[in-house]
């Protein structure tokens, strides 16, 4: 193997390993997301039912 090939080996397997990361983090993201809306709309039944007493 040349210099020049174990360069782009390196270079696409360190472009894999930023991209896998990215999906990782915008999975992460998507739940934290997920999690929020939930907490809200339990925050507002609570409201809603106190409001009702």
């Amino acid at each position: 193997m040349t210099a020049k090939t174990v360069t782009v080996i390196a270079a696409l397997f360190a472009t894999m390993v930023s991209l896998s990361s990215c999906g990782n983090t915008i999975r992460g993201m998507g739940q934290d997301t997920a999690n929020t809306v939930d907490a809200s709309q339990s925050a507002g039944r609570k409201v809603d039912r106190a409001a009702k007493y």
